[in-house]
């Protein structure tokens, strides 16, 4: 009979089995239980209930080189965590290794065949700024300018030295809090009310443009009406509806000097 799904692919090798297959490594088999000298008994060698569980232990020793004041409880799961994202990585690797892709690099931009102008000088500033000074001790060619615009290491106080500065900033700091007067930027107040008021201007003529439109858009009586003529869409004197100061009497409405709708005149 013919198959009706192709025939599956074999999966792409990782960067780990390439090399150990052309290093001849074979992998080790190992029995999926292994004893367990805390609970006495056989237990899997991972997942739940595992032998050798410390994600169970309620105390941990502090090692002799370590910080005794480090949480080794988060150390540990800070550990973990970093392992899973090293994992996850390689993972990504292997399938943009095995579909053939570049990644792009710490710069953002993807591999190209040929970069323009503008990408080289991108990336060439990039990898000058990459250091520890941020590319201040970086050796420049003997026309080039320097970098404009690069960032600026932060600078903290000395934790041993004078205090002067320290004392000062400190006290600056208590003078503001025990003020009672409040702590207003002028400059920046009268901005934001300068701006409130023109977003209050901007929205009521957008409301009156809106209104506008709408009353522009209303038709007169027009339309075709039973026992007359269709109007034309606007009022005009003497004609259909509303008061008549001249003229014929029209359908509707009422005409000066008393005379009725569509009565006899009086001779």
């Amino acid at each position: 009979l013919p198959r009706e799904k192709p025939v599956p692919r074999p999966r792409p090798l990782t960067r780990w089995q390439q090399f150990a297959r052309l290093k001849g490594i074979r992998p080790k088999k190992k029995t999926n239980l292994a004893w367990d000298e805390v609970s006495g008994q056989w237990r899997r060698r991972w997942g739940y209930q595992r032998a050798r569980d410390n994600t169970k232990e309620w105390l941990i020793e502090v090692p002799g080189n370590a910080d005794p004041l480090e949480d080794q409880f988060a150390k540990r799961m800070q550990a973990k965590k970093e392992r899973v994202a090293k994992n996850e990585l390689n993972r990504l690797r292997n399938l943009a290794r095995a579909h053939k892709m570049q990644l792009p690099s710490a710069a953002g931009m993807h591999p190209t065949g040929h970069q323009s102008k503008e990408e080289l000088g991108r990336a060439m500033q990039v990898a000058k700024v990459s250091t520890a000074s941020v590319g201040r001790f970086q050796e420049r060619l003997p026309k080039e300018k320097a970098p404009r615009g690069s960032g600026k290491k932060r600078k903290f106080q000395p934790l041993f030295g004078d205090f002067a500065a320290e004392k000062k900033n400190q006290l600056e700091l208590l003078r503001v809090m025990n003020s009672k007067k409040p702590q207003l930027d002028v400059t920046r107040a009268t901005n934001k009310q300068m701006r409130e008021e023109d977003q209050e201007e901007a929205a009521k003529r957008r409301k009156m443009s809106q209104k506008g439109k709408k009353k522009g858009g209303r038709q007169g009586p027009g339309g075709k009406r039973r026992g007359g003529p269709p109007s034309q869409g606007r009022k005009r004197k003497g004609g259909l509806g509303g008061k008549m100061n001249s003229g014929p009497p029209g359908l509707g409405g009422k005409r000066k000097g008393g005379q009725r709708q569509g009565g006899k005149r009086r001779k």
